[in-house]
């Protein structure tokens, strides 16, 4: 039972939020598009306002839904394990050829199954540094280390643990974006 539920939330994951919203609302295949990745921001970049919202929210709750399965089906696991398989159907999605998004909004979706309090220190992280840099990949890494601060502070280590490994991946994914923020060629939002 505890591969099935490791499986569901993969597929969970997997479902390409930005895929469906652009082929269904808008004739287009995001991924051919801006940086031809299938998360929010790109949606945003590409579809515009109304689109990037409905998607990250869409693979917030993905995370978020991952992370609730053990409870659901009665199995003892922990959600935040189980989450991480969200995580990785969200980035490499068998429904998309493997080719997701980078794991921002699941990863934190995840988190806000487990620990509401710790999305909102996230949310809050990741707006400040947005105000203050105008770059949406710069932001979403901070954001994770405002988490670690946050778990340290509590004493999860368990929580700090994965919260360190999702910032780590996350920074492992966003790591052309930090070469194009060195040699000031990222994109910056215009919207805060």
């Amino acid at each position: 039972m505890q591969i099935v539920i490791m499986l569901l939330s993969y597929l969970i994951g997997s479902i390409p939020s930005g895929l469906i919203v652009g082929k269904i609302f808008y004739g287009i295949d995001i991924r051919e598009h801006g940086s031809g990745n299938l998360g929010g921001t790109n949606t945003f970049r590409v579809l515009g306002k109304k689109a990037g919202i409905a998607v990250t929210a869409a693979d917030i709750l993905k995370g978020t839904a991952a992370t609730f399965l053990p409870m659901l089906f009665g199995v003892e696991m922990h959600p935040l394990l189980v989450g991480i398989f969200a995580v990785v159907g969200h980035t490499f999605p068998i429904f998309a050829g493997f080719r997701g998004g980078k794991a921002v909004a699941t990863s934190a979706g995840v988190l806000l199954g487990y620990g509401p309090l710790l999305f909102i220190v996230l949310v809050i992280g990741f707006l400040v540094t947005l105000k203050i840099s105008k770059y949406v990949s710069l932001s979403s890494i901070v954001a994770g280390l405002f988490g670690i601060i946050y778990c340290v502070i509590l004493g999860d280590w368990v929580l700090v643990l994965v919260v360190s490994a999702l910032e780590l991946f996350v920074i492992y994914r966003h790591r052309a974006n930090l070469k194009r923020i060195r040699d000031k060629t990222e994109p910056k939002v215009k919207w805060i």
